[in-house]
């Protein structure tokens, strides 16, 4: 009866030990799965430096999907890119600005009393914000930044957009800028903006970075004058928008002012003439010269960050992440190491 107990306690135990064995084994495979325990190996380091040239994306190009700054560098990590142009809501939002009133719906037209009341709430909500951004502490950037560089991503412009903002408020966007490791603050391009930013950039040591879109289209109209203000001046060329409205190649701006470009937007679209015109494609199916300008500034060893703007219309089985990691493959594949 002794014999037959022990043989019993024996049989119970090796049935325990390989369940345990088993749970254990399922528990580590899961673990290595999603790199969550302590020992288990870690992904690759996102790199999106193709060549030399430092491929990124704007923002703008999740703006179909939350908008959180985790998010978006949940974004960028998934579709494979390491530098990032930060847009001021991103920014701002994370950093704690309170909101202003919801804007009215697209096509929503507003009666009088409506738009007075939207104008009276916006005004109470700038003040707000004014005083908020004058009296904010730079941790929250500073924070931010650590999130983004830890996780292995890069954010080169602050698009703070702050040219129609009070001088302590520019202030702050490039102490903002500053604490985010981004080399300047960008806004859309203007006589007024440039003059208005350039003796920032310069008493901050950064750039005040200008965004064209169709105004190159103008008659006599030239980057020239801009540059022309302050070396601190810089531009966010994007040579997508310079295409579509001109029909000219990039390349002659970006090979005449390499030196005073910090970034290029890239997107695909039809010239002025084309049927349609001026419309977004998905890369390789529009006219611009995308891969010629990847290489312009491969080969001549240009340091000028290369974005990706999603404008394109998504498929409707896609979402933006997707898309923007099919322009990053298509840069990749232009760009050979050197």
């Amino acid at each position: 009866m002794m014999m037959k107990n022990n043989k019993q306690k024996v049989n119970l135990v090796k049935r325990i030990f390989l369940r345990a064995t088993a749970i254990t084994t399922f528990i580590t495979a899961i673990c290595i799965l999603n790199y969550g325990c302590k020992g288990s190996a870690k992904p690759e380091p996102v790199n999106s430096n193709f060549g030399g040239v430092q491929v990124g994306t704007t923002t703008y190009s999740f703006r179909s999907m939350p908008s959180s700054a985790e998010a978006m560098l949940q974004y960028c990590l998934d579709a494979g890119i390491s530098s990032v142009e930060l847009l001021g809501n991103v920014i701002e939002s994370y950093a704690g600005l309170p909101p202003g009133p919801p804007r009215p719906a697209w096509g929503v037209e507003l009666t009088r009393e409506q738009q007075l009341a939207y104008d009276s709430s916006m005004a109470v909500a700038s003040e707000i914000q004014r005083e908020w951004r004058i009296n904010a502490p730079m941790t929250k950037f500073e924070e931010l930044r650590k999130m983004y560089n830890d996780s292995g991503v890069n954010i080169h412009i602050a698009n703070l957009s702050p040219a129609n903002w009070s001088d302590e408020e520019i202030d702050y966007a490039f102490n903002a800028a500053k604490a985010l490791g981004a080399m300047g603050v960008c806004n859309e391009i203007g006589e007024e903006a440039c003059k208005r930013l350039a003796p920032f950039a310069e008493k901050y040591g950064m750039f005040a970075i200008f965004h064209n879109h169709g105004q190159p289209a103008d008659p006599g109209w030239s980057f020239d004058p801009f540059l022309e203000i302050s070396p601190a001046i810089m531009l966010n060329f994007d040579a997508g928008h310079y295409f579509g409205f001109t029909g000219q190649d990039p390349a002659e701006i970006i090979q005449r002012h390499h030196d005073r470009i910090v970034s290029i937007h890239l997107k695909d679209k039809t010239g002025p003439d084309s049927d349609p015109p001026n419309k977004n494609m998905p890369w390789g199916q529009g006219d611009t010269p995308i891969a010629e300008i990847l290489q312009l500034v491969q080969s001549e060893g240009w340091d000028i960050h290369c974005d990706i703007e999603l404008e394109y219309d998504i498929p409707e089985d896609s979402d933006a992440v997707a898309e923007v990691k099919k322009c990053v493959e298509y840069s990749k594949n232009i760009l050979k190491p050197r």
